[in-house]
């Protein structure tokens, strides 16, 4: 007898969302199986799309985005309350889940609540409230997503101790907060604290934020968080947190030092998920922090068992992470979709300012030995960044010497994951500075700063600098 689906998903996250939906218009019969009452993964629940409304609320609510248009004040008149803040991010996720549900309904994917694990290599078994089943299919896509870290020594049971997974369930507004690991989801919720003008603390170990981005945009938004008044502690670890019933979290850091906070976010980082699936019943043996192995088309060491996003480590984004989904579900059927993910890979980071790149940085060039052109332009050259108001809001393009080829685009300001799409497009195609020059671009638009740094870089070029 043939299996009764021809595919099952667990995880109904980005990933496991486009898996299926690839799988069902190609005529397949598909589960997905989500341990959350709703779908959408933490993509939708607890990280990306909270997090991300969170931050316009605050943009919103602090008048941040009025900046110093003339004669507009629309700083904050009276206290903000928790539920200001988590109204609108209530009420988009709730809509987002409901569009998620009603698209896997038109497309006939049956929906299965509870908790997975293997029964065997073609078998999912699921416990659930209403006792528990088992689903069996000629193709298994693992998209159960990950979890929080979680140090020890932090009480993550007191009420004012958190994961980022967590923040979303706050019930008041902190009166300050101490936010540990200055990775992309401290620098985030960081940022958005001292924006509604929560005293905040941003804890790392190292010297420099977000090392990975090109040197002149984390110079950039250091500057800008401190000015919005984020306190960098620089160099430290926490030693120990102390949390009574009542007053002020205490972290003991390891130069000796004491910070006070009323509450503590703790962004040490995420991790797979897969041990929770009992791999081995299917004869999976996760890597290294739990993470499943994959070839280039997302198989498994079981051929049959495909898996996709923040399952299998980097990069963990829910754009690559759907990416990866449709690929996988193409590839188990025969129906390729193309290349399994995009070859350029934007980076998108929602602090305050804003900040995307893609392609290559300029330290990575200079190691390499890369002879480059920079074209640099600030969002006031052109109208349009004079109307926003954005005043430190730059584009910098990286153009090979030789033959002007693009290599890399990075953005910091005001919808600089909008901006930077442009860029992304160019390198897809290996476009160079002439593309740039002869495109012509609405005005006023940011897009204009493209054309205005591709200047920059070729006059750069025939003045030798």
């Amino acid at each position: 007898m043939p299996p009764p689906f021809d595919l099952v998903v667990i995880g109904a996250g980005p990933a496991g969302e486009a898996a299926a939906v690839t799988a069902a218009r190609l005529g397949k019969r598909v589960a997905v199986v989500e341990k959350a009452p709703f779908v959408g993964g933490a993509a939708v629940n607890t990280g990306t799309l909270p997090s991300k409304t969170l931050r316009e609320t605050a943009l919103a609510l602090s008048g941040l985005r009025s900046r110093d248009l003339h004669g507009v004040d629309l700083s904050l008149r009276r206290d903000v309350t928790i539920d200001d803040v988590l109204r609108h991010e209530r009420a988009v996720k709730t809509a987002h889940r409901d569009h998620i549900r009603g698209l896997l309904g038109r497309y006939g994917v049956e929906v299965v609540h509870g908790t997975a694990r293997f029964g065997g290599p073609h078998a999912v078994v699921v416990d659930g409230s209403g006792g528990g089943c088992e689903l069996r299919a000629d193709k298994v896509v693992v998209a159960i997503g990950s979890t929080p870290l979680r140090p020890p020594g932090f009480p993550f049971d007191h009420d004012r101790v958190h994961d980022s997974d967590e923040l979303v369930s706050l019930h008041r507004m902190p009166r300050s907060i101490a936010v540990v690991g200055a990775g992309v989801i401290g620098s985030e919720y960081a940022c958005m604290f001292a924006a509604l003008g929560v005293e905040t603390h941003l804890i790392d170990g190292r010297d420099k934020l977000l090392p990975f981005l090109d040197a002149d945009l984390s110079a950039a938004l250091e500057a800008a968080m401190r000015r919005l008044g984020v306190r960098f502690v620089w160099g430290e670890s926490v030693a120990s947190c102390d949390a009574p019933p009542a007053g002020d979290v205490r972290l003991g850091l390891s130069s000796g030092r004491v910070l006070a906070a009323d509450h503590v976010l703790i962004c040490a980082g995420r991790a797979s998920r897969a041990a929770e699936l009992d791999p081995g019943a299917a004869g999976l043996c996760p890597a290294r922090k739990g993470r499943l192995e994959v070839n280039e088309h997302f198989q498994t060491g079981v051929p049959h068992i495909y898996a996709v996003g923040d399952v299998i480590g980097f990069p963990a984004l829910a754009s690559t992470s759907a990416e990866q989904g449709r690929a996988a579900a193409g590839h188990a059927f025969g129906k390729p979709t193309g290349g399994p993910v995009a070859r350029v890979l934007p980076t998108g980071i929602y602090t305050v300012p804003e900040v995307s790149s893609a392609g290559e940085t300029e330290e990575a060039l200079k190691a390499a030995g890369v002879e480059y052109l920079v074209g640099r332009v600030a969002y006031p050259d052109v109208a349009r960044g004079k109307i926003i108001g954005d005043e430190c809001g730059f584009l910098k393009l990286l153009f090979r010497r030789s033959d002007h080829k693009l290599l890399g685009v990075h953005v910091i300001g005001e919808v600089a994951s909008e901006v930077v799409h442009i860029g992304v497009m160019a390198l897809m195609v290996g476009a160079g500075a002439d593309l740039l020059l002869d495109t012509c671009f609405n005005h006023p638009t940011l897009g204009e700063l493209y054309k205005l740094a591709a200047h920059d870089a070729v006059l750069r070029g025939r003045g030798g600098g």
